[in-house]
C-alpha cells in the first residue's frame, strides 16, 4: 500500500497514515488502503486494532486541491464520502477495540475518523476541528455522531464556529481517554494496548457493541444523511467558492 502501513502481531494491528508530508489527507485511494487494512486486521483476528499517523498531523481530512480538480465535485465528494462512511462503520462495528493516536492536527474529516475509535489517546500537541462549514461544506465522516460525545451545542460550536479545541479540551469533554506529552505517546499507547491484550475479548466485544448501540443502534442512517448533505452542498455555489478560496488562499465570498 502506498498511503498506509499495516502490521500485525499477537493480536494487535497498527494501521498508520504514512503521507505525513501532505498531512495525511484522506482521498478515495488513501481511504480505500484504510478500509482494506481495517478488513485485512479482521481476517488476522486482531484483538484490538491502532490507528496512527506519521508527521506533523493526524490528517487534514479531505485533499481540497482533489475537490477543485475534480470534473465533478458533487460526484467526487458523493464517492469519498460513501467510502469513508463504510470505513468508519467498519471500525464502529468491530468486535476488536480500536484505539487512536493522535499526535497532532485531527481536521476536517481527520476529526471524526480519529473520534470512530473506541480509545482516543492524544498527545498535548493535539488538535481538533471539522471546519467544514469554513469552505462552504456541510459536515460528513459521522461527525454528527460527536453529539453522543460532546453535546449538542458543543457539536454545534464546533461545526459553526469552525473553533479548534485542544487535546485537554477534548478530554474534559469527554472525548479523549488520555493526554500525555509528546515524548510519552508511544509509551502511553503501548500500556492501553497492553491492558486491553490481557483483558477478556468476548466481554470487551460484547461490552463495546452494548454501548455503542446504547449511544445510537443506527449510526450508518445518520452517515447517509451526512452524504446526501455534503452532496448537495457541493453542487450549490458554496462549496465550489469556499474550496476555490482556500486553494487560492484569499477569503471566500458567501
Amino acid at each position: 500500500m502506498t498511503f498506509v502501513d499495516y502490521t500485525s502481531s499477537e493480536g494487535c494491528a497498527r494501521i498508520t497514515l504514512v503521507d505525513g508530508q501532505r498531512g495525511n489527507p484522506l482521498h478515495l485511494e488513501s481511504v480505500a488502503e484504510l478500509l482494506a487494512a481495517v478488513r485485512q486486521a479482521h481476517a488476522d483476528a486482531a484483538r484490538v486494532i491502532v490507528l496512527a499517523a506519521e508527521g506533523r498531523f493526524f490528517s487534514v481530512g479531505g485533499d481540497l486541491g482533489a475537490f477543485a480538480g475534480a470534473e465533478s465535485m458533487p460526484d467526487f465528494i458523493d464517492d469519498l464520502a460513501d467510502q469513508l462512511h463504510r470505513l468508519v462503520s467498519e471500525l464502529m462495528r468491530s468486535p476488536a477495540i480500536v484505539v487512536s493516536v493522535v499526535q497532532g492536527g485531527a481536521a476536517g474529516a481527520g476529526f471524526p475518523f480519529a473520534a470512530a475509535a473506541d480509545v482516543v489517546l492524544a498527545a498535548e500537541s493535539a488538535s481538533f476541528t471539522l471546519a467544514y462549514t469554513k469552505v462552504g461544506l456541510s459536515n460528513d465522516g459521522g461527525s454528527s455522531l460527536l453529539v453522543h460525545t460532546l453535546g449538542l451545542h458543543t457539536t454545534l460550536r464546533l461545526a459553526l464556529l469552525n473553533d479548534s479545541i485542544t487535546a485537554t479540551e477534548a478530554a474534559a469533554a469527554g472525548l479523549v481517554a488520555r493526554v500525555v506529552p509528546d515524548d510519552e505517546l508511544s509509551s502511553a499507547v503501548e500500556k492501553v494496548v497492553a491492558t486491553l491484550l490481557a483483558g477478556p475479548p468476548e466481554a470487551f466485544a460484547t461490552a463495546k457493541r452494548l454501548i455503542r448501540t446504547a449511544a445510537d443502534d443506527a449510526p450508518e442512517t445518520t452517515m447517509r444523511r451526512e452524504l446526501l448533505g455534503i452532496r448537495t452542498q457541493a453542487a450549490g455555489p458554496e462549496a465550489p467558492e469556499g474550496v476555490a478560496a482556500f486553494v487560492e488562499k484569499r477569503r471566500p465570498s458567501f
